[in-house]
């Protein structure tokens, strides 16, 4: 059973996995794909730590903590990739019904959950200003979210990207398949991050830059989230970067084998990684400011998201080849994180939010507090995956798995 089909997306682990009914649909999950997804959550968790809370030896790592989303961007783009290579592989097509309702059961009932407890119960926002609800529920909300007119559940944006990617890919796939070759999928792909690189250039230079001279700091923080980090356009790298990892595997595994065996891929993804942190630490005019490395320099918005998102796109590959490695060495926990991931992705910050208010926020500071919101945010994330993720996806299988 190839383990990796089986997955869904970065977010969410396979469906058959998470279903208790046989053991071998457990034994079937990839040890490599859990590790980076449970690693990606909890990066993603850290950045949004209260800073008082963070233990000191994790104060360094949350600077960089950001960087979880693009590990969750490389894992989509792969997954989905798999699945959808396999698919018209086997079928000469993609069954867009079947994919695309996969993927409304998978999504939208734990986010609608939480959209829903965010509208109607304004106390569980994890900040005063909110977007408009429309905006959340359309995906379209990482258009122009500029958080100084809400902040509240910022976390969506990077579902928003991944949803225009789901929209997207299999039209695309069913559009280009066996129309061009692997040659002019790579020069597309080069062309696309080479865009991408000049698009985020010029609105740095143009937008943001200006009110960095400007020492306007504050609005050109936000208007650097809102019109280089956010929008889809411009952080497609990752999710590419995942796909072509997916094709050269699937219809190029000999190639990988010569060229990308782990004991290659894996130094060259560390190094890589290594290089896009150095890029992200060099400040250049915001050096001295103490804004948040989110924040990114002229340098890292334009080179460092497709640095390391070739090198987590390495990385996985290496691990995948490693896998039996891996299941002799698996990671304590890493496969419970990796599938309450969805639900702690959603859900962390309200969580966090809620600790404050109820036991005030001076008394969560140090190893306590961090403890406090680590415990409270997994258990609203075992609720919300026991009562609504689980109970969808299983739904969704005696549904849609009869008619295959």
């Amino acid at each position: 059973m190839n383990t990796v089909a089986n997955s869904d997306s970065a977010y969410f682990p396979s469906a058959r996995s998470l279903s208790s009914q046989t053991t071998e649909k457990v034994q079937s999950r990839a040890v490599g794909p859990d590790v980076l997804r449970s690693l990606a959550i909890l990066l993603v968790m850290l950045v949004h730590l209260p800073v008082e809370a963070t233990p000191s030896m994790l104060v360094g790592v949350r600077n960089y903590a950001w960087v979880g989303v693009d590990i969750f961007f490389v894992l989509s783009g792969f997954l989905i990739g798999t699945q959808l290579f396999k698919e018209v592989s086997r079928t000469g097509g993609v069954d867009l019904k079947s994919f695309y309702l996969r993927r409304a059961f998978r999504i939208f009932p734990a986010f609608s959950i939480v959209l829903g407890l965010y509208a109607i119960f304004p106390i569980l926002r994890d900040a005063p200003t909110m977007q408009s609800i429309w905006s959340f529920a359309t995906f379209t909300v990482n258009f122009n979210f500029d958080p100084r007119v809400g902040r509240a559940f910022t976390q969506a944006w990077s579902l928003c990207v991944e949803e225009h990617f789901y929209l997207v890919l299999p039209l695309l796939v069913l559009l280009l398949h066996r129309r061009i070759s692997m040659r002019w999928t790579l020069l597309i792909a080069a062309a696309m991050v080479i865009a991408g690189m000049i698009l985020r250039y010029t609105i740095w230079e143009s937008q943001v830059g200006v009110l960095v001279d400007a020492n306007k700091l504050r609005d050109a923080f936000a208007v650097y989230l809102r019109d280089v980090y956010y929008p889809t356009y411009t952080r497609i790298d990752g999710l590419m970067f995942g796909v072509i990892l997916a094709a050269a595997r699937f219809f190029k595994p000999e190639l990988c084998k010569r060229y990308a065996s782990p004991r290659v891929a894996l130094p060259i993804g560390v190094s890589l990684v290594a290089a896009a942190l150095v890029l992200f630490s060099v400040r250049g005019p915001l050096a001295g400011t103490n804004l948040f490395l989110v924040f990114q320099a002229q340098l890292g918005s334009v080179a460092g998201f497709p640095l390391i998102s070739i090198g987590i796109a390495l990385i996985l590959g290496a691990m995948l080849d490693l896998e039996h490695v891996l299941k002799r060495w698996p990671v304590p926990g890493a496969m419970v994180v990796a599938t309450l991931s969805y639900s702690l992705y959603l859900t962390h910050k309200s969580a966090f939010h809620v600790d404050r208010l109820i036991f005030g926020e001076a008394n969560l500071q140090g190893s306590s507090g961090f403890v406090v919101y680590l415990v409270t945010s997994f258990a609203v994330a075992i609720v919300l995956w026991f009562c609504v993720e689980r109970s969808f996806l299983l739904l969704r299988d005696r549904i849609l798995l009869p008619s295959k």
